[in-house]
């Protein structure tokens, strides 16, 4: 089966209490862009939101479920700690760490790790996030922020960067990026707790397509719940190629979801064995379907195959202003 690479992280979706108060802070704090208000299509009760740069490239979404009765998160193992936004310099890191002063985010000081300046910071629900300099990066092209965003175009968030793993048993999680999904591994480091980060890339590498794997065994299971991160997508080309990973999961006997309709993609699920859930996701059709680019995120879209139920699923949504 002649398979093309993965080329990259394709979006992290994670877990909120509160719609409102996550539209503020990713929009009006860290500058992002809403591209598209809609539904969890697996429960059409709660909002799925998608953040972005300014049309929702693949490799720049940041998505969340509103989960609104969601408990708190007991940070463990076997799940995604940490999710990496890129930033075009280490200069943005400066201007980012003066704004988050000012605004008083939850955030440390700028570090250089792995040969790449980072600042560590937290949400409001405490989700763990990290904005990463692409200054000396080499790989996967950024996505452009937008230009209505209150955060300067200059040094908005371009895209997401590596997502890190923390699993109790790395060879099992390794040898399915390796053997399955075709990552290699390159140089890691040390963080400064000195724990070991092994490093894995895939497609033409860089920030935009790396996964972080650390080893934690002496923890228990995170049980996620709001600021948690539900899954990880990395990027296919198209659905002849997304068609071609149902076989291989199958071939390799990774129970998986087959192929599901997403509309503004289409994906295909799947556990590794730590029970991480992974997506693979088309890089198309895209946001501007349904919405043109100058309202992207403005009004609740539904799929096509949801139109028809509209009138009930909105009624049991709070509503949410999301007009720019």
């Amino acid at each position: 089966m002649n398979l093309k690479p993965l080329k990259g992280i394709h979006h992290v979706s994670a877990l909120t209490a509160n719609a409102k108060d996550n539209y503020h802070f990713y929009t009006k704090v860290l500058g992002l862009r809403l591209v598209k208000k809609t539904v969890n299509q697996d429960d059409t009760s709660v909002y799925h939101l998608f953040y972005a740069d300014e049309r929702g490239n693949p490799g720049t979404d940041l998505t969340f479920f509103e989960i609104p009765r969601a408990g708190r998160t007991y940070t463990g193992t076997n799940s995604i700690t940490s999710t990496s936004l890129r930033v075009k310099n280490d200069n943005a890191l400066q201007y980012w760490k003066t704004r988050f002063e000012e605004l008083q985010i939850d955030h440390e000081d700028i570090i250089k790790e792995g040969g790449r300046a980072k600042l560590f910071f937290k949400d409001h629900e405490g989700q763990r996030l990290v904005l990463v300099s692409d200054e000396e990066n080499v790989g996967v092209a950024g996505g452009t922020p937008w230009d209505k965003s209150p955060v300067p175009q200059e040094y908005g968030v371009t895209g997401l960067g590596p997502v890190q793993l923390t699993v109790s048993r790395p060879e099992r999680t390794i040898r399915v990026l390796e053997n399955v999904m075709g990552f290699r591994e390159i140089q890691g480091f040390k963080r400064e707790d000195g724990n070991l980060v092994r490093v894995f890339e895939t497609g033409e590498g860089g920030t935009g397509a790396e996964v972080h794997v650390i080893e934690e065994g002496m923890l228990e299971r995170e049980r996620p719940g709001r600021g948690s991160v539900h899954h990880v997508a990395f990027r296919v080309e198209n659905v002849d190629e997304l068609n071609k990973w149902v076989e291989k999961l199958n071939e390799h006997h990774l129970p998986n979801s087959g192929f599901v309709e997403r509309y503004y993609f289409r994906s295909l699920y799947f556990r590794e064995p730590n029970g991480i859930l992974f997506e693979l996701a088309t890089d198309g059709p895209g946001f501007e379907g349904d919405e043109d680019f100058e309202h992207l995120g403005e009004r609740l879209a539904l799929p096509p195959y949801f139109e028809d139920k509209r009138e009930e699923i909105e009624a049991r949504l709070k509503p949410l202003e999301t007009t720019n």
